[in-house]
C-alpha cells in the first residue's frame, strides 16, 4: 500500500519573497518565468502539487518539477528553464542559400526519379550530401525547417508551372492552315444543316474526317 507523500519545504529568505512577489506580477518577463514565481509563492502558502496546480491552472507534475529545481538550485535560478543536453547547429546563411538553390533546381537532375522535389526528399538530400558541399550544419535538417527556409525565400519546388515553349519556326503558318481547316469544316456543316431542312428529299448522311499527323515530338 502506498504512503502519502510528505510535503518538502522550500526555503525562501525575505528578499527571494519579495523578488518573486514582483515576477508573479510582472507584464514584461516571459509568462513561463512569471508562472513559476507563482507556484513557487502559492506553494510556500499551501506545500501540496495538487492544490498549487489547480490553483495556477497547470499539471501538478508541472508544479513538482518547479519545486524540485528550487530545492536544487534555488527560487529564483528554478524560475528559468534547465540547460538543453546539446544545441542545434545553426543554419549558416551559405548553407540557406545552397539549399535555396538546390530547390530551384530539378530533383531528376541529381539522380532521382522524381520530376520535382518534395520537402522531405530536400531534407534527406540536405543531410547527405551537405557535409560533401561545406555544409555540415545541415546534417540534422528536418523537413520542417526546409520549409521555414524556402518560406522565406517564397520559393515552392513542388508548386512548379510549366509552360510550352514555341520552337516550330513555321508555327504560326501552319496554325493559321488548321484554323482555316476548321472554319471550312464549320461552312460544310451549317450548308448541309439547312439543306436537310430545306430540302424534302431524302440525303445521304455526310462525314467529316480530320486526320492530325504528328511527325515529330513535341
Amino acid at each position: 500500500m502506498g504512503t502519502w507523500r510528505q510535503a518538502v519545504e522550500v526555503a525562501m529568505t525575505d528578499d527571494e519573497v519579495a523578488r518573486l512577489m514582483v515576477l508573479s506580477r510582472s507584464r514584461t518577463e516571459s509568462a513561463s518565468r512569471v508562472q513559476r514565481a507563482q507556484m513557487l509563492l502559492a506553494y510556500r502558502e499551501n506545500p501540496s502539487f495538487f492544490v498549487v496546480g489547480q490553483r495556477v491552472g497547470v499539471h501538478h507534475q508541472t508544479v513538482q518539477r518547479c519545486i524540485e529545481r528550487a530545492l536544487a538550485y534555488g527560487p529564483l535560478m528554478a524560475l528559468d528553464d534547465r540547460p538543453r543536453p546539446g544545441k542545434e547547429p545553426t543554419i549558416t546563411p551559405e548553407a540557406k542559400a545552397w539549399l535555396v538553390s538546390l530547390a530551384c533546381d530539378k530533383a531528376k537532375d541529381h539522380g532521382y526519379g522524381h520530376e520535382l522535389w518534395t520537402t522531405r526528399l530536400l531534407a534527406r538530400h540536405a543531410r547527405e550530401r551537405g557535409a560533401a558541399a561545406g555544409h555540415g550544419c545541415l546534417a540534422n535538417l528536418v523537413q520542417g525547417t526546409v520549409c521555414k527556409i524556402l518560406g522565406q525565400e517564397e520559393v515552392k519546388p513542388h508548386k512548379v508551372r510549366y509552360y510550352l515553349e514555341r520552337r516550330d519556326a513555321e508555327f504560326e503558318q501552319k496554325m493559321a492552315e488548321v484554323l482555316c481547316v476548321y472554319r471550312e469544316v464549320q461552312v460544310l456543316k451549317k450548308a448541309a444543316a439547312k439543306a436537310k431542312k430545306t430540302s424534302n428529299k431524302s440525303r445521304k448522311p455526310m462525314a467529316i474526317v480530320c486526320v492530325y499527323r504528328k511527325p515529330y515530338p513535341c
